[in-house]
């Protein structure tokens, strides 16, 4: 079993940054491969960036490309995402997620096998 908390959301101006943190259970973090998703009212969760075991290769969602950045610290079990320049339409929860699988599509949430429990980020105008 692998539990998944995250952290650092909250309220920020447009323009600003954030950045959340995932931390991960297990002995094991080093082989999970991650991602970030998000979700914001009336629409439907959607990828935002995701990163190998290794942090070798890493996945972004077009809207977030350049702005946000993920990385991990496999010895703190956690995995992190940068979010620089927020705007309003990034106002969502944000869930990490973690994949135990042999095979990876990084920006499919349903091969991912576990999730956190979200953090609100709210990016106002």
């Amino acid at each position: 079993q692998v539990q998944l908390v995250e952290s650092g959301g909250g309220l920020v101006q447009a323009g600003g940054s954030l950045g959340l943190s995932c931390a991960a259970s297990g002995r094991t973090f080093s082989s999970y491969r991650m991602g970030w998703f998000r979700q914001a009212p009336g629409k439907e969760r959607e990828f935002v960036a995701a990163i190998s075991w290794s942090s070798g290769r890493t996945y972004y969602a077009d809207s977030v490309k350049v702005r946000f950045t993920i990385f991990r610290d496999n010895a703190k079990n956690t995995v992190y995402l940068q979010m620089n320049s927020l705007r309003p339409e990034d106002t969502a929860v944000y869930y990490c997620a973690a994949d135990l699988s042999l095979s990876w599509d990084p920006t499919d949430q349903n091969k991912y096998d576990y999730w956190g429990q979200g953090t609100q980020v709210t990016v106002s105008s």
